[in-house]
C-alpha cells in the first residue's frame, strides 16, 4: 500500500477541526473519515495480481550516448489500471524519467519508454519494475514489485577515433612509397623492376633477367599479415584515476585505435585483458568486425584490486602467437617494483617479439613541478620530480634491452602509440 500527496493534504486539512474543536472525539472522527476514504479508494483500485510487464532491452550504447528502455504494461484484470510505473535502473544508468503515469483499460496494454543516459561503462542493470494502482480518489494505491530484469551494455566511447583518418593516411603513404630493399626474414616479395645504379646485386632475379634480356631486380616490402598482440593490465594499478578517467579506460582507448589501425594495415590483431587470469579476449581471426569485438570485450571490464601476475604473461602471449609478433603491454610504469615484474617480463618477451610498453602519465605531475609558490608547493614539486625521474629510469632500462616505451598523458597516449606502430612498420621491424 502507498499513499499519495492528496492524502497528505487531507490530513493537513483534518487538523483544522481538531484545532477548532479540541478533544479526542474530534481526533477519532477525523481519523476515521480519512481512513475510510483511503480504504474505499484502495478497494476500488485496479488489482495488480493480473498485471504483466514485458521489457524490451535497450541493447548497447556508447558511453555518453542515449538509449530507450521500453516497458509494456499488460492489464489482464477486470478494472482499469490508473497509476504509475517505476523502472528501477541503477543510478549510473542515468534514467531521465524512471517514473511514468499509466492508464491501462482492462484487457489492454500500454507502452512506456524510459530515456537512459549512462554515466559509466559496463553492464548496467534494472532488476525489477514497481507498479502502483490508485483508486478513483487518488488517495491510496496498491503497490507491487514485478521481477523484470533488464541489462544495458555501455561500450567504450572510442574518443580516439578522431585520430584514425590521419594515421591511416600515414599508413597508406608508407605502403605507397617505393618498395623497400630489404633482405631476410620479415619481408615479402612486392614486384620486379629494371636494375638501376646503386641497387643491391643480391636482389637481381636471374631468371627474369634471362627472359627479358635486361637486368631485373626484385623489390621487397615489409611483411604484412603480422601478429599484433595487445595485453591490457586490469590489476589494481589500472583503477587509478588520471585526468578524471581511470587508467584502464585510457588503455582501452589506446588499444582500440591501435587495433583498428593494425587491422587496416593488414595485420592480425589479438587483444587480452589480464591480471591473474584472462578477463577478456578478442581478435581479428574471429568472426565479425574487429572493432565490434573489441568494444564488446572491453565493456564489462573493471579494475581488479589484485596484483598483476607478470610471470604468466609470456605464456599468455605464447598461447596467442608462437611466431614473432608486436606485443604491446598497456600497463603502468610505477606500479609495484618494475625491477621484479615489468622489466624482466618485457626483456623475456623481447627475445622473440617486438615489445612496446605503453603507459599513461599523470599531467598533474607537470602542474606540480611548476607550482612552487609556497613551502607545500615546493614539497609537491619535489615529489613530482622524483616520480618523473623514476619513470625515466624505468624507461631507460627498458630501452636498453630493446623494448620500446610510449609514456604519454591520457589524451596523447592513443595517437603516440599509433605513431610508434607506424614507425616500426616503416623500419621493417614488423
Amino acid at each position: 500500500m502507498a499513499i499519495s500527496g492528496r492524502f497528505v493534504v487531507l490530513v493537513l486539512l483534518g487538523l483544522v477541526p481538531v484545532l477548532l474543536v479540541p478533544g479526542w472525539g474530534t481526533v477519532f472522527l477525523v481519523a476515521g473519515c480519512l481512513l475510510a476514504l483511503a480504504a474505499v479508494d484502495l478497494v476500488l483500485a485496479g488489482s495488480l495480481r493480473n498485471v504483466r510487464v514485458v521489457r524490451r532491452d535497450p541493447g548497447n550504447v556508447t558511453l555518453q550516448g542515449t538509449a530507450d528502455s521500453v516497458l509494456t504494461v499488460r492489464n489482464d484484470g477486470r478494472r482499469r489500471l490508473r497509476g504509475t510505473v517505476r523502472d528501477a535502473w541503477q543510478p549510473s544508468a542515468g534514467a531521465q524519467n524512471p517514473v511514468q503515469d499509466i492508464n491501462v483499460p482492462a484487457g489492454e496494454g500500454r507502452r512506456t519508454s524510459v530515456r537512459l543516459q549512462p554515466a559509466r561503462r559496463g553492464d548496467l542493470k534494472a532488476p525489477h519494475v514497481t507498479v502502483r494502482s490508485y483508486g478513483p480518489l487518488l488517495l491510496a494505491a496498491r503497490q507491487r514489485t514485478i521481477d523484470c530484469p533488464g541489462v544495458l551494455r555501455v561500450l567504450p566511447p572510442f574518443h580516439s577515433r578522431r585520430h584514425l583518418p590521419s594515421k591511416l593516411r600515414k599508413l597508406r603513404e608508407l605502403d605507397g612509397k617505393a618498395a623497400v630493399q630489404i633482405r631476410g626474414a620479415g619481408t615479402e616479395f612486392d614486384s620486379l623492376r629494371d636494375y638501376v645504379r646503386g641497387d643491391d646485386v643480391r636482389s637481381i632475379d636471374w631468371r627474369a633477367t634471362a627472359r627479358r634480356s635486361a637486368v631485373v631486380v626484385r623489390t621487397w616490402r615489409p611483411e604484412r599479415d603480422r601478429r599484433v598482440v595487445m595485453v591490457l593490465d586490469t590489476s589494481r594499478t589500472s583503477a587509478a584515476r588520471i585526468d578524471d578517467e581511470p587508467r584502464l579506460d585510457t588503455g582501452m582507448e589506446a588499444a582500440l585505435l591501435l587495433g583498428v589501425l593494425a587491422e587496416r594495415g593488414g595485420d592480425r590483431v589479438d587483444f587480452l585483458a589480464f591480471d591473474r587470469r584472462t578477463r577478456a579476449r578478442a581478435g581479428s581471426a574471429g568472426q565479425g568486425n574487429l572493432l565490434g569485438q573489441l568494444v564488446q570485450a572491453m565493456a564489462p571490464l573493471e579494475a581488479e584490486l589484485i596484483e598483476l601476475d607478470w610471470s604468466a604473461i609470456p605464456g599468455q602471449v605464447r598461447a596467442v602467437s608462437a611466431h614473432r609478433s608486436l606485443v604491446v603491454l598497456l600497463t603502468s610504469l610505477e606500479g609495484g617494483a618494475p625491477e621484479e615484474g615489468l622489466i624482466p617480463t618485457a626483456v623475456q618477451l623481447a627475445r622473440q617479439h617486438v615489445v612496446v610498453v605503453a603507459a599513461v602519465r599523470d599531467p598533474q605531475l607537470g602542474t606540480m613541478l611548476r607550482e612552487r609558490d609556497s613551502a607545500t608547493g615546493v614539497f609537491r614539486a619535489a615529489a613530482a620530480e622524483r616520480a618523473l625521474l623514476q619513470r625515466a629510469a624505468v624507461t631507460a632500462e627498458l630501452r636498453h634491452h630493446g623494448v620500446e616505451v610510449v609514456d604519454a598523458e591520457p589524451q596523447e597516449l592513443p595517437p603516440q602509440l599509433a605513431d610508434m606502430y607506424i614507425r616500426l612498420k616503416a623500419a621493417g621491424r614488423l
